[in-house]
């Protein structure tokens, strides 16, 4: 099924208020499920950090300088109180330790803010990862691979982001405003509603800006996600791309990404960057006209008005309300610029969420394998010790089990199959491979060879027909039983870092030292790999680029065999071997599908004349069937296509 881009993904920049909402539930899910004492010990540190930020502003003004440091106004008659030093010195000890135990209370949820943060992430990450696991294989065919690493890097980053940064921000940012505003109203009125008009001048400011730059941050981070894919995709492709002289071609795609992301985030930033100035001189601007007031209220003499009632403007009520002040509306701006790290992350958080709710590969198989010996009939039984032979272990419903011996039968009973529903891709397919058959498919590019193979190992779902493994449907066969009894060598090639010796291992996890060596031979893998610089302990990594295509396809080829399976698919498995290598793999090939059923599909015809059934496949039907011979004889479309493909591998 052909890969398609990122268009196919939702756009998460129009996902919903009610889906938006959905994800903060199931994050914050995460933090009281897993996280609950430590959430509860920052909420307390976070309510202890802002009361002592209100009452340090309080003793700064109302108590140092109305008690202690208010000068003589002989205008108004003032006699100035004698100083108390013992006073003075107990109230700065209390605002001293007001300060310390705001600045532990600051540092406990912080630190306990980012054990919480990476917490989660991890979590998150570890579901995200163990779900894909469990996802089938259409998902990643209709996904490139760098949108989906752009879920696992940035958007789960931003998450931790917010977690650690953003909402401990905001909350102390709304804690302390609600503080400051409810001191204000028991300070002053009239100068309280100065500040509550610049306050909503400054969040109708803040919101647009704050919306502005959101949206762009959201689309930066789609573009990012594409960009990634591109790079992932082209340097993938990098021989390709030379070979073709398509570098400029390729400079220019890539332009055209990062010029893109580049727009996004200078609009995003650029409202971003002028958020925190604007606020600040709108804050400036306010602290003066407070001054100003509170300044003519006190030489004028006038009267103030709290919810506390009718009081005397002193000097050291308005150092107090302007520290209030400047503590009020200095914390929207930080709510806005945040608001953008939310809105980032909560857009990250739908695109997880989308993957972590996609359906798993469903699987309503009951039928296992099981290690099995005969007994006095040579029927098995079902046996804990490791016997080396295999059998179908099948419940039933009246509580009985029976088992079968594992030999590797195939049969394909009238099969439809469609990757999108309504293009029917097979049409009608009929076959039957009897234990230690070799049957070989060929056919136009197309025709429905390799979905054949894919059917066969339940990658995908057939449907109508029925195909049955040992005549059991495999519909009732476990998957994980199933692939386990299949061995398959794909044309594309995949290795994993580490070592040679664990690569072949990656086909049979118990397998010994003895039984790599010995599948490696067999594969005519071991003389090159002994001539490797640490043998069967040389590091591949990068995909093995050190090796040749041959010598990673012959590493394959070993992986197969190791698993030992009575099944084996070989999907072009010799197509990117040279003609040299392909004559000294042949043999080992043999060697492995003799008495194995093996589904062959090969692009050199010569390599399966002494397949025991041909099938010609054509437009997802079997239009021809028979053995190498009996195809010529027809001269049909078997004919034509080996007689071309003769003369053109003579011309190789």
């Amino acid at each position: 099924m052909p890969r398609t881009n990122m268009r196919g993904m939702r756009n998460v920049s129009k996902v919903s208020k009610k889906e938006k909402l959905h994800s903060v539930k199931r994050l914050l899910w995460y933090v009281f499920k897993y996280y609950p004492w430590q959430f509860a010990i920052v909420l307390i540190c976070i309510i202890m950090s802002s009361a002592t930020g209100v009452i340090g502003s309080y003793f700064l003004g109302t108590v140092f300088v109305n008690d202690y440091f208010t000068p003589a106004l002989p205008a108004k008659n003032y006699t100035p109180k004698p100083f108390d030093e013992a006073g003075f010195s107990r109230a700065l000890l209390i605002l001293a330790g007001i300060y310390i135990a705001g600045i532990i209370c600051g540092y406990v949820y912080n630190y306990l803010m980012s054990v919480i943060g990476q917490g989660v992430q991890k979590r998150i990450r570890d579901e995200l990862y163990n779900h894909m696991q469990e996802l089938p294989i259409s998902y990643f065919d209709k996904r490139t691979h760098g949108d989906i690493m752009s879920i696992y890097t940035n958007d789960v980053d931003s998450l931790r982001e917010m977690l650690s940064r953003a909402l401990p921000m905001m909350s102390m940012a709304l804690m302390s405003m609600s503080a400051c505003l409810l001191m204000m109203l028991v300070t002053d009125l009239l100068l309280t509603g100065v500040v509550v008009l610049f306050a909503i001048l400054i969040i109708f400011l803040s919101k647009y800006l704050a919306q502005m730059s959101a949206k762009n941050f959201i689309a930066q981070q789609i573009e990012l996600g594409k960009i990634n894919g591109y790079i992932e995709e082209m340097t993938n492709g990098q021989k390709v791309v030379k070979v073709f002289n398509y570098e400029k071609r390729n400079i220019q795609g890539f332009d055209q990404h990062n010029e893109t992301l580049y727009n996004y985030a200078v609009k995003a930033n650029r409202f971003a960057n002028i958020l925190m100035p604007t606020v600040n001189q709108l804050g400036n601007l306010q602290y003066v006209l407070i001054a100003l007031i509170g300044g003519l209220a006190i030489v004028s003499g006038v009267k103030g008005v709290s919810l506390l009632g009718i009081h005397t403007i002193e000097i050291g009520t308005i150092i107090t309300f302007l520290l209030y002040s400047k503590s009020f509306t200095q914390p929207i701006g930080q709510v806005s610029q945040q608001a953008n790290t939310v809105a980032l992350a909560l857009a990250g958080a739908t695109r997880i969420f989308q993957v972590i709710d996609e359906k798993e590969e469903t699987d309503d198989g009951y039928v296992e394998l099981c290690n099995a010996e005969p007994d006095e009939n040579g029927n098995p039984v079902e046996c804990l010790n490791k016997t080396g032979r295999w059998a179908w272990k099948h419940p039933h419903k009246d509580g009985t089990t029976t088992y079968a011996w594992l030999k590797g039968k195939i049969t394909f009973d009238h099969v439809d199959f469609a990757y999108v529903p309504g293009k029917t891709v097979l049409k009608d397919i009929s076959l039957y491979a009897e234990p230690g058959q070799k049957v070989a498919f060929v056919g136009p590019t197309g025709a429905g060879k390799t979905t054949i193979t894919n059917l066969i190992n339940r990658f995908y779902d057939i449907e109508d027909g029925k195909i049955r493994y040992d005549d059991i449907n495999i519909n009732k066969i476990k998957k994980s039983d199933l692939r386990r009894s299949l061995g398959m060598v794909l044309q594309d090639t995949k290795l994993f870092t580490g070592t040679v010796k664990e690569n072949i291992r990656f086909g049979n996890l118990n397998a010994t030292d003895e039984e790599i060596y010995k599948a490696a031979t067999l594969a005519n893998a071991d003389t090159f790999i002994r001539n490797l610089p640490h043998g069967y302990d040389t590091i591949l990594e990068n995909g093995g680029a050190s090796l040749s295509q041959g010598q990673r396809q012959l590493i394959a080829i070993a992986r197969a065999a190791v698993s030992d399976p009575p099944v084996m698919i070989l999907d072009e498995a010799t197509s990117s071997i040279d003609s040299r290598t392909e004559a000294l793999v042949q043999k080992g090939m043999d060697a492995i599908m003799k008495g194995r059923t093996v589904f062959v599909i090969a692009h050199r015809l010569s390599t399966i004349k002494n397949a025991d059934v041909i099938m010609v496949l054509d437009q997802g039907r079997i239009i021809e069937r028979g053995n190498h011979e009996q195809l010529l004889a027809q001269k049909g479309k078997y004919y034509q296509l080996y007689t071309g493909n003769a003369i053109q591998e003579e011309q190789d």
